[in-house]
């Protein structure tokens, strides 16, 4: 019963921005990356492009995140359907595959939210500009020498409240090193 109430608390309060928007998942502590009509601008963003196949809207969207967020089938399929039952896109054969159009309705209903998608496609470039600065070799190999150096002397046991307390200083300052570049 209290679980459920704090639920419906949450959900109640939980940030939301239009239908069109990016937000919180209620109920949840972490952020979403798309509402559901978020995930339809981005598609039709992806077909203003050019026809495209499912599986190719789903890397198109990996990479605009830098490779860190793929949606699965289970998501885009179900979100294209929506769309060509809107009108918005049409469906047609191309070597066996389904193709996705953007017709008429759809390339409206961009112009009718073109804020909204702007906001969105910022905040994928975010992420992939982020997760871009992740893998930059010059950070990866101070990050592995850290955590190695961490493990090898923590395994080599000995740990003396001295030590201890020279190690926790030791990564506090680069902790405040970092934050406040």
């Amino acid at each position: 019963m209290m679980r459920r109430m704090c639920r419906q608390h949450t959900q109640k309060h939980a940030r939301r921005d239009d239908e069109w928007g990016m937000g919180r998942s209620p109920g949840r502590g972490r952020e979403r990356l798309f509402e559901a009509g978020a995930l339809r601008l981005v598609i039709l963003h992806l077909l203003q492009e050019r026809p495209r196949h499912g599986y190719e809207i789903i890397k198109a969207i990996q990479e605009l995140t830098g490779g860190t967020y793929s949606p699965s089938p289970g998501v885009i399929y179900p979100s294209l359907t929506l769309l060509e039952e809107m009108g918005q896109v049409v469906i047609s054969e191309q070597a066996g595959k389904k193709q996705y159009t953007l017709t008429t309705a759809g390339i409206q209903a961009l112009t009718d939210q073109e804020e909204a998608i702007q906001r969105i496609l910022h905040k994928l470039q975010g992420i992939g500009s982020k997760a871009d600065a992740r893998r930059l070799p010059e950070l990866q190999r101070p990050m592995q020498n850290l955590k190695m150096a961490l493990q090898l002397r923590l395994e080599k046991g000995d740990i003396t409240p001295d030590i201890l307390h020279k190690i926790v200083d030791a990564l506090d300052q680069a902790t405040i090193t970092i934050e406040r570049s």
